[in-house]
């Protein structure tokens, strides 16, 4: 099997400069783990065929949650240094053998396509070539907290990731210098040899390795975020029974609600809204009634699909409110659970939760008890430019 490009994303480190039990590169940012990011970026891009993510031995639980939803190649184990990891990694392609590799830090994960597409056109001409920004900042040599030198900046670049090659010539420059304590992969294109270009990047490729810079990150990150809006509406009317499901919850009454699922008219409500908020349809597009699989189904099903198609196109969710709209049963005494019921199923702090009820005075269906409504609205945020 011949693959043009494979990723390699290096997943593999423990973030001992970062601090804390979690490992940078599952850390959240904008609800989302570091890894996601980076490992998104290159499996939408047109020029790469796949992507492998490198992980410790001891990560593979967090690794599935970060990735789930995504089409990517079985990950591999790491090494106990980076270069081992990288070195690790190829070796998993042979099998593939790609003509070309990229390799990416997890921990960088605003990497653009057209930095992608530039490394990878770069390839063309020399063996080697990695994202990199001119150093612009007068540079000093210190000792003891004195400046011993001042350098000549000129000709000098800070190096990022990803790093392209020729697979098979960079597999066999990681195999002779295997166990050198080099600083990237480029470092080992060099020793052996090969040629490394210099592919100009941006100063928003940045890594993070610091709760600074996670801040940064999380600001950069707003700037990338437009905020859309969705509405859902939903009627059922009541029939045999003694209970409803509203927002997950059973709450007892002298009728039940008629469906072809479980009638939970503030999820299905909720549901659209989440779906509306990024242009996908709506809840009997994704889960037809004409399907005997959803007969009596859970809507919570439902509900946790909309929000997972939020998050695989890279959003969050701000907000949701639901508004019921009945004469019985009563709402106000069960609140408190309505709104705790959806913020686990949504994974959001139950202060972006609201659950409000009102009658029509007597007037219409729902006004003559024959059955019973909800609207929601959901507020999430999105890449800016998502389509």
């Amino acid at each position: 099997m011949m693959e043009s490009c494979i990723a390699l994303v290096v997943a593999g480190g423990r973030g001992t400069r970062f601090g804390g039990d979690l490992p940078k590169q599952y850390r959240l940012l904008g609800g989302q783990p570091l890894l996601r990011y980076s490992v998104e970026a290159f499996r939408r891009h047109p020029r790469v065929s796949n992507v492998r993510v490198v992980i410790h031995p001891d990560d593979r639980e967090r690794y599935d949650a970060a990735v789930e939803g995504l089409d990517l190649l079985e990950p591999c184990h790491g090494g106990a240094a980076r270069q081992d990891s990288a070195r690790l990694g190829l070796e998993s392609l042979t099998a593939l053998a790609p003509e070309r590799v990229l390799i990416h830090d997890a921990a960088r994960p605003f990497i653009d396509p057209t930095t992608i597409a530039n490394v990878i056109a770069a390839l063309d001409a020399a063996p080697g070539a990695i994202a990199a920004v001119p150093v612009t900042d007068t540079l000093k040599r210190g000792r003891a907290g004195r400046i011993e030198a001042t350098l000549e900046r000129e000709g000098l670049w800070r190096a990022q990731t990803p790093q392209g090659f020729r697979y098979h010539e960079i597999l066999a420059a990681h195999r002779t210098l295997a166990g050198e304590a080099l600083t990237d992969d480029a470092a080992v294109a060099e020793r052996a040899g090969l040629a490394v270009a210099l592919v100009a990047a941006t100063e928003t490729n940045l890594k993070v390795t610091t709760e600074e810079d996670l801040r940064r990150a999380e600001r950069l990150l707003a700037e990338r975020l437009e905020q859309r809006v969705g509405t859902g509406f939903d009627v059922h009317h009541f029939g045999p029974g003694d209970k409803i499901m509203l927002c997950g919850v059973a709450i007892p009454h002298s009728q039940g609600l008629v469906s072809h699922s479980d009638a939970d008219v503030g999820l299905h409500a909720l549901t659209d809204a989440l779906l509306g908020a990024i242009g996908d349809g709506d809840i009997g597009s994704h889960f037809p009634p004409s399907d005997a699989r959803w007969k009596g189904a859970s809507s919570e099903t439902f509900l946790r699909h909309a929000a997972g198609r939020v998050a695989a196109r890279g959003g969050s969710i701000v907000n949701v409110d639901v508004t019921v709209i009945c004469e019985r049963p009563k709402i106000g005494p069960h609140r408190a659970a309505l709104v705790a019921k959806l913020a686990r199923i949504l994974e959001i702090d139950a202060a972006r939760v609201s659950v409000k009820a009102t009658t029509t005075d007597g007037l219409g269906f729902t006004g003559r008890g024959e059955g019973m409504a909800a609207q929601a609205v959901a507020t999430v945020r999105v890449p800016a430019g998502f389509p």
